[in-house]
Formats: C-alpha cells, structure tokens, sequence
C-alpha cells in the first residue's frame, strides 16, 4: 500500500510541474505589459523598466520560467547576501526555514510564492486564501448532497425494479448532464428565489457571510448556500444516480447475493452491507472527475449568485488581466484536484486491492 501511494505522489508531482509549465508559457505569450497595468496613466519609462526588473521581466523567458518554478516550490535555492539578486530571499516575499546551508544562500523549506496582484499589489496567496474556504463550503456541499442523494435514489430505483421509476432515473439523468451551470443558476435564482420569494425566503444574490448596517454587522448566514449548492450539484447528482442504479443492479445479480438471499438474511442487509460496498467503486471514480467540474462550474454559479468565492476572484481577474491572480488560482485549484484524486485512488484501492497491483 506505501509503494502505491509513493506512486501516486510522484505522478501528482510530474502533473503538477506541467501545469506549471503551461500556465507559465500561456500567460507569458498574451499581450499587454504588467508593469503599465500597474502603473495606469501614471506609467513613465523609468517606473515601467523597474516594476520589470523587480518582476524579474528584464531577463530571458528560460529564466523567468526557472524563477517562477523556484517561486511556487515549496523547496527552493535562494541567494541570503546579494540583494539585488533575483534569487534573494526575501522575507517579505517568503515565509519559511533554510534547511541545507549553501555558500551565499541555501536550500529553503517556505510557503509556495505566488506573486502580487497587478491591480491591488496584494498577495495572489493572501487574495486566495480568503476566497477559497467559500469555494470549498459550496463545493463540498454540492458533492455531498449530489452523493447522498444520488446514491440514494440510484438504490431505489435498482431494487424498485420498476420500469416507470427506471425511465424517470435516465430522462432526470440525461436533463442533469445536459444542463449548462450558467444557465441552472440563472433558472434556479429566478425560479426560487423571485417567483418563489415569497414562499421559500431565498436570495437570489449573497455570500457565506451577509452585512446588516443596522445592528448585527456580519453574520453567517447558511441560507445563501442553498440555492448554489443545488444548481452545482445538479450534475453531479444526475451521474451518482446512473452509475448508481447501473452499479447495483450488477452487483445485485450475482452469485454471492443469490447465496445471500438463500440464506434467508434480510433485504435491507443485503443491499447494505454485500451489495453496496462493491458497487460503490465507480461512484467513487466518478466523484474525483466530477469534483474538477464543479470546481469549473463555480466559477459560473459563484458569479450568477454573487457567492464570494474563488470564482468571482477568477472572472474580476480576468476583466482586469490581472495575470498573477488566474495563474495562481489556476495553480491552486490545480494541486486542490491532485490531492484529492490522490486521496480517492487510495480510497479505491482500499476498497479493491486489485488497483494496487496496477
């Protein structure tokens, strides 16, 4: 089990440095000068040549790419004396320890750099960091009711065996898949949160965290989460139930359920305890691929609900060309996804023994 795990690692590892390749090479090909959108109107050729120097601009693209692989590593070789030297440490950009002494400098344990903001100047890393969690609350919300759910009504309709509920289950699955994000979310928030308003109490706009300018300042409020949770979760769902209902009514005409059956052990012990956990392996594949989706089609739904999230920091950066905010949330998300489709490879092999040997 550590060989395979060790194994997934290293394959997150090589992943990861080809996205960080690629958003390196993308966003160093567009137009447009950062150091200009920095300055605005107030830009002069004198400002322009140091903001690209001090971004490490005024050097040749290779070592730029080196330097920007040295600034998201969280080990990297910098210069501790020289600093004018591109390679300083510098500790108001980084934050961490120097574990291997070298002449001038050394090798550095610290937090990945993802450099400043051309419009605010602030940290991508401090911008993220306050976005994320809200983005990770409504994913996560999304998935567990898409899961929860979908698994149940996948279960209901494979035992039901009932051709009308069957034919329901594939036309709200093929609807699911079919729907855009954009369009769910736009149909949801004037659906329940218009037409409906008076009924349900939902908003058709509002984040995790809502201000009341007289008396309660910030306070959560979960309600806001209901609407996007749904409408991410809706395609999600529509897949949980297929493979579901598809999954067991495999597993449920097998030998070792007829074995169980003539037993005479209960229906309700069969299904959840036998059948089940063998069926569960494709939903849980399922689960790791859809999460890159509803990570895309937040982006979406956080803007049409107007969630706070990392979606509303991607598209504002992208109306600005606001390069080192999309790169580093590009990057981000990028590793957010390796971890956890890491993490659900050894939740697979743990359910079958099998993938290890693969």
């Amino acid at each position: 089990m550590l060989r395979f795990i060790i194994k997934r690692l290293w394959y997150g590892l090589l992943v990861l440095l080809g996205v960080v390749t690629v958003v390196f090479i993308l966003f160093n090909i567009l137009p447009g000068d950062p150091a200009r959108m920095m300055l605005g109107q107030r830009a002069d050729i004198a400002s322009v040549e140091a903001i690209n120097k001090d971004l490490g601009r005024d050097k040749p693209l290779y070592q730029q790419y080196f330097n920007f692989l040295n600034d998201v590593s969280p080990l990297s070789v910098h210069n501790s004396d020289n600093s004018s030297s591109y390679w300083y440490y510098d500790h108001e950009k980084y934050s961490g320890i120097r574990l291997v002494p070298l002449a001038g400098g050394g090798l550095y344990l610290k937090k990945p750099y993802l450099r400043r903001s051309y419009q605010s100047n602030r940290g991508v890393a401090g911008i993220l960091a306050e976005a994320f969690p809200k983005t990770m609350i409504l994913a996560g919300a999304s998935i567990l009711f898409a899961l929860l759910a979908g698994m149940a009504i996948g279960i209901f309709v494979a035992v039901s065996r009932n051709r009308i509920v069957e034919k329901l289950a594939l036309v709200f699955s093929v609807l699911g898949m079919s729907i855009p994000s954009f369009f769910a979310a736009i149909l949801n928030a004037w659906i329940f949160a218009f037409v409906l308003a008076g009924f349900t109490g939902l908003n058709m706009f509002g984040s995790l965290y809502t201000v009341d300018d007289y008396g309660r300042g910030e306070y959560l409020d979960l309600k806001n989460l209901i609407l996007p949770a749904l409408t991410l979760g809706i395609r999600p769902l529509a897949i949980v139930v297929e493979l579901t209902r598809s999954s067991m009514l495999e597993v449920l005409s097998q030998d070792y359920i007829r074995t169980a059956r003539a037993k005479g052990l209960r229906k309700s012990r069969i299904i959840f305890r036998h059948a089940l956990k063998n069926a569960l392996n494709p939903v849980i594949t399922a689960v790791s691929g859809w999460f890159a989706s509803l990570m895309a089609g937040a982006v979406f739904v956080e803007y049409v609900f107007d969630w706070k999230g990392v979606g509303v920091v991607i598209v504002d950066a992208l109306e600005k060309y606001d390069f080192p905010v999309i790169m580093g949330a590009v990057l981000f998300i990028s590793v957010i996804l390796v971890i956890i489709n890491i993490f659900v490879d050894v939740i697979y092999a743990f359910l079958d023994p099998r993938v290890r040997l693969a």
